[in-house]
């Protein structure tokens, strides 16, 4: 699944795709539904979904892992989440408060505004929850996804 528009998934479904994302990329069934308070069958399905979309491998009896596309896409959702709650931090909110009210409406941002949001930010490399990551969708095409982050020469400036 490519990213695309970024609303592609569920709010479920991204809140899985982090979790499985911060676990290390792999995680039981079980795991899952003892996290999140949902019965194993509920956790099945919507893994099967994910995996129907190429976004994870299914090991029956292991659980499931985050297929290249699915750590892509797992990246973004982090990255809007921690966009949209340092952004939310800049009127007022704690930390903890803003990660609390960016995970009610993240899935609804789209990855175009989402990388708007980083450009006019700056790029920032910190959130409220974490390291903000950067793409080729926020920095520009021809930039790497690692490449050190420099302000924009003034005008009037050689760079």
């Amino acid at each position: 699944m490519e990213i695309r528009d970024g609303l592609g998934l569920s709010p479920r479904k991204v809140t899985y795709l982090k979790y499985i994302a911060e676990s290390g990329g792999a995680v039981r069934t079980s795991e899952l539904a003892a996290r999140f308070g949902v019965d194993p069958s509920t956790v099945t399905k919507t893994l099967g979904e994910l995996a129907g979309a190429g976004l994870l491998s299914l090991i029956p009896y292991h659980g499931a892992s985050l297929s290249p596309a699915g750590q892509e896409y797992a990246g973004f959702c982090t990255k809007r989440h921690r966009i949209l709650a340092l952004a939310l931090t800049h009127f007022g909110l704690s930390d903890e408060e803003a990660c609390t009210e960016a995970s009610r409406f993240e899935s609804l941002v789209s990855k175009d505004a989402i990388d708007r949001m980083c450009r006019a930010m700056g790029h920032p490399q910190n959130g409220a929850c974490g390291a903000i990551t950067h793409d080729t969708g926020c920095l520009g095409a021809g930039t790497a996804r690692l490449n050190p982050i420099r302000p924009a020469p003034e005008q009037g400036e050689q760079s």
